[in-house]
């Protein structure tokens, strides 16, 4: 059975009930029927249509803030970043202006300045003294008097690197220090006692201004000889520093 066969049946016997109600009343009519069964509810409607949009409300919209604000505080000092690659050598700059000229040097002869030499000669027959600077008294080539025939000294008037060398005519033994402001540079001797013989010993050495050069005996000390046996001291500059 349908719901619409319920529903008929429902409206029926909602008709039937006030006749029921009369026949109540009269004296002749019988007992009241059995009340109706409910019906069933209905099925929901169909969907209705789809109203019209509504108009605008009556509130205004918003105004727009400012695009930018203000700007902050400057921040702390940030850690050093990691160095970077190094760039590309730039281009030369211009060229700086020139300096003042300086102040005029001291006034010289480079020939002068450039040449030191000496060759002087012992011709005599006595000993020289013991522990005592051998003298060379005549001069065969002593340029700007560097060496001093009175003290027997060398003194040096261009710094620089100077050769030294001696030869002696002896006939004794002999022991010969040079020295160089009273520092030992080396000693040359020979024990051998002859009758007449010759000797030499030379070396370089660096000499820096007034520094002083000479000969000296030790306990031996037969340098000898006349005007046919020389003994000779000799030294000239090498190169100058």
């Amino acid at each position: 059975m349908t719901h619409l066969h319920f529903f008929i049946i429902g409206a029926l016997l909602s008709l039937a009930t006030p006749l029921l109600v009369a026949m109540e009343t009269c004296p002749a009519s019988g007992m009241p029927g059995i009340p109706g069964i409910p019906g069933l509810p209905g099925r929901d409607g169909r969907d209705g249509v789809k109203g019209q949009k509504g108009e605008a409300g009556a509130g205004s919209r918003s105004a727009v803030g400012p695009q930018k604000g203000e700007k902050g505080e400057l921040g702390m000092m940030g850690y050093p970043g990691k160095r970077g690659p190094i760039g590309e050598p730039g281009e030369a700059g211009v060229p700086g202006v020139g300096g003042a000229p300086g102040e005029p040097g001291d006034s010289g002869t480079v020939d002068v300045h450039q040449v030191a030499a000496f060759s002087v000669a012992r011709g005599t027959d006595d000993y020289p003294e013991k522990n005592n600077v051998v003298r060379f008294t005549s001069v065969i080539t002593n340029i700007q008097d560097d060496y001093d025939t009175e003290t027997g000294h060398f003194r040096c008037r261009v710094p620089g690197t100077y050769y030294f060398v001696f030869h002696a005519t002896l006939d004794d033994r002999l022991c010969v220090l040079m020295k160089l402001d009273h520092t030992l540079l080396t000693q040359f001797c020979d024990h051998r006692k002859t009758r007449r013989q010759v000797t030499a010993g030379s070396m370089a050495v660096y000499l820096s201004k007034d520094q002083e050069v000479w000969l000296e005996t030790k306990d031996y000390r037969g340098m000898r000889g006349g005007l046919q046996g020389y003994s000779i001291f000799s030294g000239f500059l090498l190169h100058t520093h």
